[in-house]
């Protein structure tokens, strides 16, 4: 791999291990969106972790604000098969690539994940400390650092058949969050009417996502229902209305769904 001498930056695409038939028809609507050139590194693949080519930090940053698959975008540094592969990988890199992140005055700190298995977190301090060759001279930080890394090993998709080390190793920047906050604070239980057939949010925003949606749009549901499409359409800055025939839906005189609830 190639550092900060490649006419585009390599990312790390983590997504979260649900509705995996959806991430890449969301990330294609995304991408087109905001017309951002993505070139896939590797096909596709079941698994969670993605590896593509962007031009800039700002695409990357762009396609993480609307994507509600995405757990996070890093900035891949290192991708190995192997554990002391990795290690040499990132002892190779020249010094003056880590001295925007490791002068004194950045605090820093490094995650360690593990997909398809669990380690406690005297092992995950362990796997910390065999970084310690990297320059780092700045403070550990554990809340709110300046700058987090994040080292990733992947062991497969089955968990009856795990093998004992893992398939894949990922080391690298974290950039970016993506929008998985936006899921909860749509959550079927904290809205004041549903029905039901109220959508799951994180579907209702795909939908959204794969409309283009963006700010300042006109969205019209003729069949809205308890408005499950509205609200993930608004959450992306929509302008929305809604017809249904079912005259008490609309005016929320149906049945309550709930148990507890009564008609408003």
């Amino acid at each position: 791999m190639t550092y900060r001498n490649f006419p585009l930056k390599r990312y790390l695409f983590w997504f979260a291990n649900e509705h995996a038939d959806f991430r890449l028809p969301e990330i294609k609507s995304i991408v087109s969106l905001y017309n951002i050139s993505l070139k896939w590194v590797e096909e596709p693949s079941a698994h969670p972790f993605w590896i593509v080519d962007l031009p800039n930090e700002d695409s990357a940053r762009k396609i993480a604000s609307r994507s509600v698959c995405l757990r996070r975008v890093i900035e891949l540094w290192g991708h190995q098969k192997t554990i002391p592969a990795l290690h040499q990988q990132l002892k190779e890199v020249p010094k003056d690539f880590w001295k925007p992140y490791c002068a004194r005055n950045k605090s820093f700190k490094i995650k360690v994940e593990t997909f398809c298995n669990s380690q406690s977190q005297r092992e995950k301090v362990q796997k910390i400390e065999t970084f310690s060759y990297l320059p780092f001279e700045g403070p550990v930080k554990l809340k709110d650092p300046d700058v987090v890394m994040q080292y990733i090993e992947y062991y497969g998709m089955d968990p009856n058949n795990r093998p004992t080390v893992p398939c894949e190793v990922f080391f690298g920047l974290v950039i970016c969050k993506g929008q998985r906050d936006v899921i909860a604070k749509i959550n079927l239980k904290e809205r004041k009417f549903i029905g039901n057939t109220s959508m799951d949010p994180q579907l209702s925003l795909l939908m959204a996502n794969q409309a283009k949606i963006k700010s300042g749009d006109l969205v019209l549901d003729p069949f809205v229902g308890t408005g499950s499409l509205l609200i993930a359409a608004a959450c992306f800055g929509g302008y929305v209305l809604g017809t249904d025939i079912d005259y008490l839906m609309l005016h929320a005189k149906t049945k309550p769904s709930r148990k507890q609830d009564r008609v408003l």
